[in-house]
């Protein structure tokens, strides 16, 4: 497709799905006739949020008596005048709400904000932008986000309540993607530094940055590390595809799993492809994992 037909989403639908590992087995919870992005699922595992139109919904999720999940009710999150939400957004450790990426109305720049389920009106965090979330530290005080400084794309953490942010990566290019484990060890992102787009890994101070995933053909994005710390899930674009900073819409993508290896030299044995989907931008932008580390949630489009 030309550039422009890869962007047109107009009459796109979307398919909210949820991929077990162990069995390999792909559900369908519901289908949508209106593009929506980047489900997370709560850490008491009863509901997912996800982005549809600037606006951010809650899912309910319904546990059949096989076991298998279904879609319940569907609320929206009040946001107010936050209603240009992007697929960059977090679950609030404390249950509260999310902290998500929205297009302010002064300069349309993305810029991060903190929304609540029981109707607060909006928080703002970062006055600079653009700036788009990705990670917050299990105790919610610290978020790490992408943001463009200067011409340059790089990896910054701030408090949760505001305040200065910190850089953390230097590498020329664009590094995005950034989230913290479970227990606020390390952060997780993507780079292009080493010529295409490569999952990597670093300490939460930016130290020990150390690169994970050398995918020969493939353009590695957004490493979701599941909660017991034992895999890694990545969506991959095809390098004939895409250019190596390219996240682009309505592509043929994989979704691809890595699994703790304590004989590799990065703790990870080598990603493999577990699904082949129609997506890309919004499938997995950010971190969906189940809690229980069996499953995560995803989203597949058709045009």
């Amino acid at each position: 497709m030309s550039p422009s037909d890869t962007w047109n989403r107009t009459g796109d639908k979307s398919t909210l799905q949820v991929f077990d590992i162990e069995t390999g087995e792909v559900t369908t919870l519901k289908e949508f006739d209106q593009v929506i992005e980047a489900p997370n699922w709560s850490a008491d595992g009863k509901f997912l949020t996800y982005n549809a139109g600037g606006r951010i919904y809650k899912l309910n999720l319904l546990r059949n008596a096989d076991g298998t999940l279904s879609a319940g009710e569907i609320t929206e999150v009040p946001s107010y005048y936050v209603d240009n939400c992007n697929n960059d957004h977090v679950l609030s450790p404390d249950g509260t709400g999310l902290y998500v990426s929205h297009h302010t109305k002064e300069d349309g720049l993305s810029r991060i904000y903190k929304i609540f389920f029981d109707g607060r009106m909006p928080q703002l965090v970062t006055p600079l932008a653009p700036s788009y979330l990705h990670g917050i530290t299990p105790d919610g005080k610290t978020l790490a986000y992408c943001a463009e400084r200067n011409g340059e794309y790089d990896i910054y953490t701030i408090p949760a309540i505001g305040g200065n942010e910190t850089r953390l990566t230097t590498a020329k290019g664009l590094n995005d993607g950034p989230e913290y484990d479970a227990n606020g060890e390390y952060i997780w992102f993507n780079s292009v530094r080493s010529g295409r787009m490569q999952a990597f890994r670093m300490k939460a101070d930016g130290s020990e940055q150390t690169q994970i995933t050398d995918d020969l053909h493939w353009n590695t994005w957004f490493p979701h590390i599941s909660p017991n710390r034992e895999h890694i899930v990545m969506v991959a674009y095809h390098e004939s595809d895409v250019r190596p900073g390219e996240h682009v819409p309505n592509k043929n993508v994989e979704l691809r799993l890595a699994t703790r290896d304590p004989a590799s030299a990065t703790g990870f044995g080598r990603a493999k492809t577990i699904l082949k989907l129609f997506g890309g931008q919004g499938t997995i932008n950010v971190n969906s994992w189940a809690p229980d580390s069996k499953q995560f949630a995803f989203v597949s489009y058709k045009k």
